[in-house]
């Protein structure tokens, strides 16, 4: 590491300002595979991170890969959507 902060791949999207879709092209990876990535509902493997880092004008050291779903999303998987809008 670095000494930076790590930060989510969604993260890095929006502040380089890099549509999904030239990420996709820039890594060679799946469009489904990326955006699981993206979203944080994949753990990407070691190839798959240095081709996202790669696209993404980044080292595999910068960005946090852990699972990032939303807690909501979460609990709507476990229970469904009680809530009322």
């Amino acid at each position: 590491m670095n000494g930076k902060a790590r930060v989510t791949v969604d993260r890095l999207l929006e502040e380089r300002q890099i549509p999904l879709t030239l990420l996709v092209e820039r890594s060679g990876l799946e469009k489904t595979r990326v955006e699981a990535i993206v979203a944080g509902r994949w753990l990407a493997s070691p190839s798959e991170r240095a081709a996202i880092a790669l696209g993404l004008g980044a080292t595999v050291d910068d960005i946090d890969w852990g699972h990032t779903m939303s807690p909501r999303n979460v609990r709507y998987h476990q229970f469904g959507l009680h809530e009322r809008f």
